[in-house]
């Protein structure tokens, strides 16, 4: 951030990308006042209340890649050592079903991935050639497309075996892009890989929150602001925005504020809505109504808190057509000692799966994780709470044209994980959004 003298922003919205435009603002000096619809901060990436207690409302799996989300963790305070949980990059399934047990040993890279190609177990020979050259043929090109195509096509003109996409590649793209390989992004998929597996061995790490999404990073994004003097203003909706002069009114229930600039960090489909009566934002109106969304559903199973899986998370062959649904499961035992017993089982691109009951997608999940770990105790669980966000992300797909922060009306800047970058709807990129915004309008008249 420049030096500049202190001006006034209203943030809209308190999801990861508006708290990481408001802090940014902050710390840059300026007068902040963040609003939230909700009563609670943190945007699709919360906690809720269930069963007497709080749930994600989505298990996250953050990479050691996503240098922008740690280093905002360490600016407001949040000690990501103790918060997160560190493991090596890996696709590691149940014991004793003869599939995938992929790790990646702690060596320089790109020593690592060979290492854990040589070592890893349920991969044929033709699995591991396919691999490595798919690797091999990815850093030779700079992980880069120039024309983009579906995630499929990209595996198929690299030769990437059957039993290799469906136990590696297909639970990696849905995990990233929470989009299914036959329509998602291999530009953007690409991407992730670089920073990933094609960057040092760190930056492939897996990284597993231990604390509930809201004590990670929202509560104490707040604290922070506060310290610095900026309101959080929830229970808020925004219901106008209005340009005079040099200056912008935002309208809520409680009246109309005038500030030097605005971030809008709300969903695509709030931000059009108030867009709707600024001039000269059709085009981008029309883009932000158009994007194609995906579910994820996360299903939690409570058992006997003495339950422990063999690691604190592992992979699941998931065969809709069989009612095979889970992709990973996540022994939240194993992260904090209070949620003992307590399993949740991500589905990305969840649209067959949030089509049945509630309770016949919890019996459904069970079942595979009895049959997974040959326990008979894991298909009877006390209880169960399934979680989905119906449009958790915006749809990977090929060619997607995605909105820059800047929205062509001075003091205005759009932040959100739907915003112009060559991630795909995550964390990391909600957060580089958000501070891109910030920046954008920081440098405005200095």
């Amino acid at each position: 951030m420049s030096a500049t003298e202190r001006r006034s922003f209203a943030v809209v919205g308190g999801g990861w990308a508006g708290l990481a435009a408001a802090v940014s603002l902050a710390d840059a000096g300026h007068a902040v006042t963040l609003y939230e619809a909700a009563r609670t901060l943190g945007g699709r990436a919360r906690a809720v209340e269930a069963h007497g207690r709080h749930l994600d409302n989505g298990q996250h799996i953050m990479l050691g890649a996503y240098d922008a989300t740690l280093g905002l963790l360490r600016q407001v305070g949040v000690d990501a050592k103790s918060a997160l949980l560190r493991l090596p990059l890996q696709m590691r399934y149940p014991p004793g079903q003869g599939l995938m047990d992929f790790v990646a040993p702690k060596l320089p890279a790109p020593l690592h991935m060979l290492v854990a190609l040589l070592r890893a177990k349920g991969m044929q020979r033709d699995d591991k050639l396919a691999l490595a050259r798919f690797s091999t043929a990815a850093r030779w090109m700079g992980w880069e497309l120039y024309t983009d195509c579906s995630v499929a096509e990209l595996l198929e003109r690299f030769g990437q075996t059957e039993r290799l996409t469906r136990l590696m590649w297909r639970p990696l793209c849905l995990a990233a892009l929470n989009t299914a390989p036959e329509q998602a992004s291999a530009k953007v998929f690409l991407a992730v890989l670089r920073d990933s597996l094609g960057a040092k061995r760190s930056a492939s790490d897996m990284l597993l929150p231990r604390l509930l999404l809201d004590a990670l990073f929202p509560d104490a994004a707040q604290r922070h602001l506060e310290r610095r003097g900026a309101r959080v203003v929830t229970g808020a909706r925004v219901e106008a925005l209005a340009q005079e002069g040099d200056q912008w009114r935002v309208t809520t229930a409680g009246g109309c504020v005038k500030f030097d600039g605005v971030v809008l960090a709300s969903a695509p489909w709030q931000a059009a809505e108030l867009l709707r009566a600024l001039p000269a934002t059709e085009d981008l109106r029309a883009q932000l109504n158009g994007f194609a969304y995906e579910p994820i559903s996360t299903v939690y199973l409570q058992y006997d808190p003495a339950l422990r899986l063999p690691l604190p998370f592992c992979a699941l062959l998931d065969e809709p057509a069989r009612g095979l649904f889970g992709q990973f499961v996540f022994d939240r035992g194993q992260l904090d000692a209070s949620q003992n017993g307590l399993l949740a089982v991500v589905i990305s691109g969840a649209s067959d799966a949030a089509a049945l009951e509630r309770d016949a997608l919890a019996a459904a999940i069970a079942s595979q994780l009895a049959a997974a770990f040959g326990t008979e105790a894991l298909a009877r669980p006390h209880w169960h709470q399934v979680i989905t966000e119906k449009r958790a992300t915006f749809a990977c797909t090929p060619g997607l044209a995605r909105p820059a922060n800047a929205t062509g009306l001075p003091g205005l800047a759009l932040a959100g994980d739907y915003t112009a970058c060559d991630y795909p709807a995550t964390l990391e990129s909600a957060v580089r959004s958000g501070q891109a915004a910030a920046r954008l309008l920081d440098a405005a008249r200095t």
